[in-house]
């Protein structure tokens, strides 16, 4: 099963999408790291004025290393910028801050995909790295039930890569809005935050895809589509 071309056929659409997506992703936020924002605030510094504004002044803003680290923390009420966002004015930064700001207003505003993928976080940790080796301990002792157990402990990764994808859209439009209508950004740096996002965004759809892919052959094995 190890070797099988199979699995490629399955598992190859996400790989691509994936691989496309990150070279956009990091062809975008060097392109728009080297744009000042006529602000010229700082990431931080557009994470905060937002969260201000919409009165989340116990939302904290750390720096965290790393490059394009950033995230929002729902449990500590913590958003943790990369050196590159948190102390760079530029267009990029500017994007990705407001982006997680985005999570940090779904978060204060009981966003229902948020919380039920925050939900999921425990579920997924334990069935993406079990599920995969409980499905081939099942294949490889012909217990077909235990093989379902990998399988179904292995759909939280899927559940987990679906649910993502409104919760990363929309922070995106809440970033997008947000930037616009509180005049941090201006004229044409609209279309730089918006390729540096959308970019990103497409690294969701290819985690997706590559989930999906993954079942769909893992079910395809144990209901007799593969046969020797």
């Amino acid at each position: 099963m190890i070797f099988d071309p199979m699995y490629f056929v399955f598992a190859l659409p996400g790989l691509l999408l994936g691989f496309w997506a990150q070279s956009r992703v990091k062809s975008a936020f060097k392109k728009y790291s080297q744009v000042r924002t006529l602000r010229n605030m700082t990431g931080a510094q557009v994470a905060r004025a937002l969260l201000d504004a919409q009165g989340l002044y116990d939302v904290r803003i750390e720096e965290v290393q790393g490059m394009l680290t950033d995230h929002y923390d729902p449990r500590h009420k913590v958003l943790r910028l990369s050196p590159d966002v948190y102390r760079t004015p530029s267009v990029a930064a500017a994007g990705v801050a407001a982006h997680e700001m985005g999570h940090a207003l779904q978060d204060a505003r009981g966003y229902a995909p948020l919380r039920l993928r925050s939900s999921l976080v425990p579920a997924v940790q334990f069935g993406s790295t079990l599920g995969p080796w409980v499905f081939i301990a099942g294949l490889f002792l012909q217990m077909t039930t235990l093989a379902w157990v990998g399988v179904i402990l292995f759909a939280a990764s899927v559940a987990f890569a679906l649910i993502t994808l409104p919760v990363e859209f929309d922070a995106s439009r809440r970033a997008k809005d947000l930037l616009t209508s509180s005049g941090l950004i201006v004229g044409n740096e609209s279309s730089g935050i918006n390729k540096v996002l959308d970019a990103a965004a497409l690294t969701y759809v290819a985690a997706a895809v590559t989930a999906i892919g993954t079942l769909l052959y893992y079910v395809l094995l144990l209901t007799g589509g593969r046969r020797d």
